[in-house]
């Protein structure tokens, strides 16, 4: 007969309570994560964001309890550690409301909730850009300009926000094609915010190749922001952003300068997006938006949304080959800052931000819980709301998952806390996603359902082959490179955060 012996199951997650006791405890665990460096260093990451570098072994030394405050080679590690709050010498710390506060702070975006409205106020252009994200169309203006009764709609639910800061921002399309819509939204937004006490900021997305002194006085008298793409020198815009029959870097470059002139250096921003042909010239673009005199620079890559993924010989390309792009490019920026020119990259600076500061950030890909939505709400020209400017660019593909209801249809408490918003939500948060809630740079980047389920046709994602984890990963651990191994580079890191050279 056998004799069956009975032995502790095994698993992977946890060892036998035993093990624990055994312990000498000296100081209590606080929340943190790791993750080992190319340099062999070990990166530590508490929940507030806090980070600190430590040599390889650090990490398991810490959670074994054998850092010793009576050994004089880590009295000096066990105070960066209790002062960090990655350990506590008590078991309830201190200055937990401390901690709680600095928590509260990082996620305040949440606090008034949806703040930037987005009107595609009109699809018609006359630019034909091979990366539009929509299909752009030519003519028929009563069928692809947003109507009266939509724009009144979208206005009506702008003001149910509850935040009081909230900004109208008008896209395409080329927006500057339905000026007149554009006037007639403003002057219904001022008395509509008058009566619901809002402050609103105004914005207009245009390639300002329509602009006339007209519009740039309106916009001067009603302190109206303007946003336009430049992708780099001419041959690159010229290539990447197409106009028949003209130059659109001409017309993007003296539209800036009036801009300038009329509305202020600070009213004014640029974008560029990267394409297969910029890929090539990461030097040349940065240095065109220094010549242009702009002291900041977004090097962002191409969405994979709408008309722009059907163009893959000239919009696709691997994340590796952008990566090497943004390195090269950002080596330029700090380059020309350690030669006196004040320059910042706006994507490192979103992150340094939320790596340096106990501040939140407005940039709604690197927002958890996610920024559509919460942040953000699209009124497409046709009355159709989607959950962010890309979930629009996704219908576009006929996919239709992240739309919210209809202008005059929907009501406030359907579009926001409705169903479809409370599905999407589950994927909002990375803190709860599998491969984000135990990565040592979750506090510093975000959660995208929108492009997780373009990519990989699944709101939550998979991180191991995600392009938005590669991409991120890649960045946030270079930039903690870069500043603690040169002093002089956390110091112009340090500047585009607080704008000061």
């Amino acid at each position: 007969m056998e004799t069956t012996i009975n032995t502790p199951r095994q698993t992977r997650k946890f060892k036998d309570p035993q093990y624990y006791k055994t312990i000498s405890a000296d100081y209590s665990l606080l929340p943190f994560r790791f993750h080992r460096m190319a340099d062999s260093r070990e990166l530590l990451v508490n929940e507030l964001g806090d980070f600190i570098l430590v040599p390889e072994g650090t990490a398991a030394r810490i959670i074994q309890k054998e850092i010793n405050a009576e050994n004089p080679e880590d009295r000096s590690l066990f105070e960066d550690l209790v002062a960090g709050f990655f350990i506590s010498e008590k078991r309830i710390p201190d200055l937990l409301e401390v901690m709680a506060t600095r928590y509260r702070t990082r996620k305040s975006f949440l606090d008034h909730f949806t703040s930037l409205h987005i009107f595609v106020i009109s699809l018609r252009c006359e630019h034909t850009c091979h990366y539009c994200q929509v299909s752009r169309v030519t003519s028929d203006k009563d069928t692809f300009d947003m109507s009266r009764y939509h724009i009144d709609a979208g206005i009506d639910m702008m003001m149910q926000s509850p935040n009081p800061h909230v900004t109208m921002e008008f896209q395409g399309g080329e927006a500057l094609l339905a000026f007149e819509s554009i006037v007639y939204a403003v002057e219904r937004t001022k008395a509509a915010s008058a009566k619901h006490n809002k402050q609103v900021t105004y914005v207009i997305c245009t390639n300002l190749a329509p602009l006339t002194d007209e519009m740039l006085q309106y916009c001067k008298e009603n302190n109206i922001l303007i946003s336009t793409s430049l992708d780099g020198p001419a041959f690159i815009h010229n290539k990447n952003r197409h106009k028949p029959n003209a130059s659109s870097y001409d017309f993007a470059v003296e539209g800036i300068r009036r801009c300038r002139e009329v509305l202020g250096e600070d009213n004014v921003s640029a974008l560029t997006t990267t394409t297969n042909l910029s890929l090539e010239h990461p030097l040349e673009i940065v240095d065109e938006y220094v010549r242009l005199g702009f002291c900041n620079v977004f090097l962002r890559p191409i969405n994979p949304y709408g008309f722009a993924t059907r163009s893959d010989r000239k919009n696709k390309y691997e994340t590796s080959r952008f990566l090497e792009y943004y390195k090269t490019a950002l080596d330029r920026v700090i380059a020309h800052n350690l030669d006196g020119y004040f320059l910042r990259e706006d994507y490192a600076t979103i992150i340094l931000r939320k790596m340096l500061t106990p501040f939140p950030v407005g940039y709604v890909d690197l927002q958890s819980p996610a920024g559509l939505i919460n942040n953000v709400i699209v009124f497409n020209y046709d009355g159709a709301i989607y959950a962010s400017d890309e979930a629009r660019m996704l219908a576009e593909m006929q996919d239709y998952t992240f739309r919210l209801g209809q202008l005059g249809r929907s009501t406030y408490n359907e579009i926001f806390y409705g169903g479809q918003a409370q599905e999407i939500s589950q994927a909002m948060t990375n803190e709860s996603l599998p491969g984000c809630s135990e990565c040592a740079f979750q506090p510093y980047c975000g959660a995208d359902p929108v492009f997780n389920h373009a990519t990989q046709e699944d709101i939550y994602g998979y991180r191991p082959t995600s392009a938005f984890c590669q991409r991120n990963m890649w960045i946030i651990e270079h930039l903690i490179t870069l500043m603690t191994n040169d002093p002089r580079i956390e110091k112009i890191f340090r500047s585009w955060i607080t704008g000061k050279s």
